[in-house]
This record gives C-alpha cells, structure tokens and sequence, in this order.
C-alpha cells in the first residue's frame, strides 16, 4: 500500500480543524509560535521550512513531511535544496531517516506533479 501524501495532509487538515473548533486557545497559541519562528529574519522563510522538513524527516512524521514539502513548493523550493537538506536528514539520522527521506521525495514528486497536472 502506497501512501497518499495529498490524502495524509487533507486527512490531518480535517482533524486540525476539529481542534481549532474545541481548543481554539491552544490552537491559536500554536498558529501564533508557528507563523513567529518561520518569519524570514536572520534566515529566510525557504530556510526555515527546510529546517522544518528536516526535524519532520527526522521524526518519521508523514504529516510534517507533507505539510512541510507543500510549504517548500510554495517557497519556490529547488530539488537541489530539498535533496541537500535530505542528505543532512540522512547522515544525522542514518538508516531510519534515509527511509523517510525517501518519503518526502515521493511527497514532493507527488505535489509537483498535482500542480503541473492541467485542471480537469
């Protein structure tokens, strides 16, 4: 069974939802220290989202790497960038990481090719 990055991102994007519904307080508070950490400063947006993959990756979050590879695309994310951070992923993480590097290239194949795909 392969995994749908598209489906695992709409999937959680359903149950944030019901979250941002019955904790909005704690949801806003985590909405409010996402959107401060990845203001470009001393390191731009793209920079900050690649760090963000890399944590993703490294915690074997398919959610992370989804969200994360989408935000990167939108950035105007290279291949070369994304492949650069994943290897820093692999020799920090070794082997389990390398597995999950592997997932956020599906995951970024699988996003380029919805946006370059023609409307139906």
């Amino acid at each position: 069974m392969t995994k749908s990055f598209v489906a695992i991102t709409s999937d959680v994007s359903k149950a944030l939802d019901t979250l941002r519904r019955e904790i909005p307080d704690t949801m806003q508070g985590f909405s409010a220290m996402a959107k401060g950490a990845l203001k470009g400063g001393a390191l731009s947006e793209l920079d900050k989202e690649l760090i963000a993959l890399a944590i993703g990756v490294s915690s074997r979050c398919d959610a992370c790497i989804g969200f994360h590879v989408k935000a990167l695309i939108r950035l105007g994310v290279t291949r070369e960038q994304l492949m650069e951070t994943l290897a820093i992923c692999t020799y920090m993480g070794g082997g389990p990481t390398l597995m999950y590097a592997a997932e956020a290239v599906r995951a970024y194949e699988e996003f380029t090719a919805r946006t370059a795909a023609p409307a139906a």
